[in-house]
């Protein structure tokens, strides 16, 4: 088993009191300062962009009833210039860049082999940077950028387009990373049928908009540019580990066919779904990768851990469920509307609730053995004395246990 942790810098209220700003960086950087010493593997990022609260104004707003922000996080790349600097051995994760926005999949990769051209100037440096890169889940995020529907077939066949722009986009990402000179004249077309959509009568609203009945629509593409090609050219690509955040199987194997592309994994995701991505990414996995393992898909997890001093066990677990209780139930009802409920009751069911023994048997029921855990700790907290101390008591009391149950020494 192996242990990576979560930060989502999510400004948000703690009865009448919003912490400010620089008080949650404060916090995040006493935290993972204190990951890289307690001896997690990658400290992960939740990326995020513009104010929840004013999106709460809009016209469709995407999330209306959080309260403070969902992220102050808008670059990986500063922000892991600062993490590399205060600490040792710690690697860094975006959880998860968007590539479509601030200037789109060219500007993504652009950035990336311009901070890893900095960051590997040092002969002896190991720490890598990985890059979760997605479409983006809140389209609040998107607008912005351009990503919205061009003309009215686009705005029928949105909800399955959103997917097909991020490919185009991924085609552009990935072949830049190579080195390679790319226009938009060498990108596939995006063409939807019937199979795009969850049932006919989706498609029949996409062919009404298009006129009469056709049974493919081309869509022009997103991103019209002559040849170019990204500097710096001569950058340690072993420095970067790209996981994309799709269960999208055609997408997962194209990705593929350029790169080694790990898979980024959310609490939500369903069991069955977890197995058939190890069985396709066993074959599909870029060779230069070397032989797919179950650690390439981190496995997110809530974690609420109570090992307070002066408390029984039982004190401890009933304090522990009480907390995810009041964090869980604050998060869901942000939420409401947004999200499918079974995925939520997934997310709870799949949360780590109790002491150092029950948080240890719980991982060993419901987790592989080779599985790498993406912990949570700060979710909804903005006591960083306290994260940091069940950030302390997991690797010194939870992972031994759970090591010891697994037979496989401390």
């Amino acid at each position: 088993m192996k242990y990576d942790i979560f930060f989502s810098i999510s400004q948000t209220p703690v009865g009448d009191r919003t912490p400010s700003e620089a008080e949650m960086f404060r916090n995040f950087f006493a935290q993972v300062e204190a990951a890289d010493a307690q001896g997690y593997g990658t400290a992960w990022v939740a990326e995020s962009h513009f104010s929840t609260q004013v999106q709460k104004s809009h016209a469709q707003p995407v999330v209306p009833h959080w309260q403070g922000e969902i992220g102050l996080n808008a670059n990986i790349f500063q922000l892991s210039q600062q993490i590399f600097a205060r600490t040792k051995r710690i690697h860094t994760g975006s959880a998860v860049m968007n590539i479509l926005t601030c200037g789109g999949p060219i500007a993504a990769a652009e950035k990336i082999a311009s901070f890893l051209t900095l960051h590997g100037l040092d002969p002896d440096e190991q720490r890598r940077l990985n890059v979760g890169f997605s479409a983006g889940r809140f389209e609040f995020m998107n607008r912005p950028f351009g990503i919205t529907p061009r003309d009215a077939v686009e705005a029928a066949a949105w909800p399955a387009l959103r997917g097909q722009i991020f490919a185009e986009g991924c085609h552009i990402f990935m072949r830049l990373l190579r080195g390679e000179v790319v226009s938009s004249d060498e990108l596939p077309e995006t063409v939807l049928t019937r199979a795009n959509f969850r049932s006919d009568a989706d498609w029949e609203k996409v062919q009404d908009a298009a006129g009469g009945r056709p049974s493919e629509i081309v869509i022009p593409r997103r991103y019209d540019f002559e040849p170019v090609q990204i500097v710096p050219r001569e950058w340690r690509r072993e420095l970067l580990q790209l996981i994309v955040g799709s269960h999208d199987p055609k997408l997962q194997v194209m990705l593929n066919q350029y790169l080694p592309v790990q898979v980024f994994n959310l609490s939500i995701t369903r069991p069955e779904i977890i197995d058939a991505t190890h069985a396709r990414m066993s074959e599909a996995y870029h060779p230069d990768g070397g032989p797919w393992q179950r650690s390439y898909m981190p496995r997110t997890t809530f974690v609420f851990l109570n090992e307070q001093p002066g408390l029984s066990p039982e004190q401890r677990r009933a304090a522990a469920r009480e907390e995810a209780r009041s964090a869980l139930s604050a998060y869901w009802t942000a939420l409401t509307g947004t999200i499918d409920p079974a995925k939520i009751q997934n997310a709870t069911d799949n949360a780590l609730i109790g002491d150092a023994e029950a948080v240890a048997q719980q991982i060993v029921e419901r987790f592989h053995p080779d599985d790498r855990l993406m912990l949570w700790f700060d979710f909804f907290n903005h006591d960083s004395d306290r994260v940091i101390a069940n950030q302390e008591a997991f690797m010194s009391r939870v992972a031994p246990m759970v090591a010891e149950k697994l037979g496989r020494g401390t």
